[in-house]
């Protein structure tokens, strides 16, 4: 059956867990999305919240949609030593999410693409889509039993847990829906558990799997805008994305002894030499980090993040900061220059910044001239 046959190329192409379901609209996802919204939870996000009806309805990415293949593409591997973030080797280094370490979106969409070819040559017409407005992701994978929502607002994988990535095939082949296969299932479900609740360092999961976007630092270092003044110390060293959640929940940590992660890819980026990021050109950032989101890609939010990470784990007795923060709280950019000043005295080094009219910090959704 086409069907067999997808879920078996999905994983010869590497995904963790495949799974078909109906393209029906998401009814009960739109209506989520909708509340949430005008209780303000997603803040400036506009990811699938920008267009609810579009988000949930397949058939607007491909129209007489019948069937989604949903397939995972797993992230999980093992971490860097402790010391590769804040002062290391005589340098501030701030950390990047495991999902942002390397461009595992490409690796899906590689993955997902042996099936939508599968499905063309057998007439059927076929899309690719992930990481964009267009679907909400995690509903189409609920759906096609790979796993359930977690506390922590993300899917769980049964023998997995929560370090994947997620897209679909959305296609006009009527597909049966087939529960997803998973190499080593277990009971879903949470349980009792509420530790990623109570670890999050800002209080961002204001309800078991509900996330208020507002403080999630996940959110914030991609938010635009100045990052709100409150939750700066609790970003650390973070520059991009954060991993709390998925780091004290019990299901990833059963994965790993069950079948230990294996080590990272070349390519893999922890980390990243705050100061050198600071010192590059717009250029150099893009090339480097464009991968990331970044608000209307501006390099400015890049060096906005590095500031705040190095006001956290850098020395103000560093040279080579001092330097940094120097001239960076003197540019002609009251969002970059705000975000150095704050470092600065972060770091009990006022006597470094030059007298000048305070500016206010930009709010989240306001750009700064």
């Amino acid at each position: 059956m086409l069907g067999e046959a997808l879920v078996e190329l999905g994983f010869e192409a590497g995904l963790v867990a495949v799974g078909i379901a109906s393209a029906d609209i998401f009814a009960e996802t739109r209506a989520n999305l909708v509340e949430r919204k005008l209780e303000g939870l997603n803040g400036t996000m506009q990811f699938t919240y920008r267009n609810p009806e579009r988000s949930t309805q397949p058939d607007r990415i491909l129209s007489g949609a019948s069937a989604l293949v949903v397939g995972a593409w797993g992230y999980r591997h093992e971490e860097p030593t402790p010391d590769a973030t804040g002062w290391s080797s005589g340098r501030p280094k701030g950390s990047v999410a495991r999902y942002a370490r390397s461009d595992h979106y490409t690796s899906l969409r590689r993955a997902l693409a042996p099936m939508a070819s599968l499905l063309r040559s057998n007439g059927w017409r076929a899309t690719v889509v992930c990481d964009d407005n267009a679907l909400v992701d995690r509903a189409a994978a609920h759906r096609a039993g790979l796993g359930w929502f977690g506390k922590n607002s993300l899917m769980l994988l049964p023998g997995f847990g929560s370090w994947f990535v997620l897209g679909s095939v959305v296609t006009d082949a009527p597909l049966r829906p087939r529960t997803a296969s998973s190499p080593t299932p277990h009971a879903q479900g949470c349980g009792s558990c509420t530790r990623c609740l109570t670890a999050c360092p800002t209080g961002a999961l204001v309800a078991p799997g509900v996330l208020d976007a507002r403080r999630c630092l996940a959110w914030l270092v991609q938010a635009p805008g100045s990052i709100p003044l409150e939750y700066r110390r609790a970003l650390g060293a973070r520059v991009y994305g954060c991993d709390e959640c998925q780091q004290v929940c019990p299901i990833n940590k059963a994965a790993d002894r069950r079948n230990p992660p294996p080590p990272p890819g070349v390519d893999c980026e922890p980390s990243v030499d705050l100061l050198d990021l600071l010192a590059a050109t717009d250029d150099e950032l893009m090339a480097n980090h464009g991968r990331w989101y970044v608000p209307d890609r501006d390099p400015r939010y890049l060096r906005r993040n590095a500031l705040v990470a190095l006001g956290n784990v850098g020395r103000g007795d560093d040279p080579a900061t001092e330097q940094a923060l120097r001239h960076w709280s003197s540019v002609d950019d009251p969002m970059v220059a705000e975000h150095a000043r704050w470092a600065a005295l972060e770091l009990g080094r006022p006597d470094i910044l030059e007298p000048r009219r305070p500016t206010e910090p930009v709010r989240p959704g306001e750009s700064a001239p």
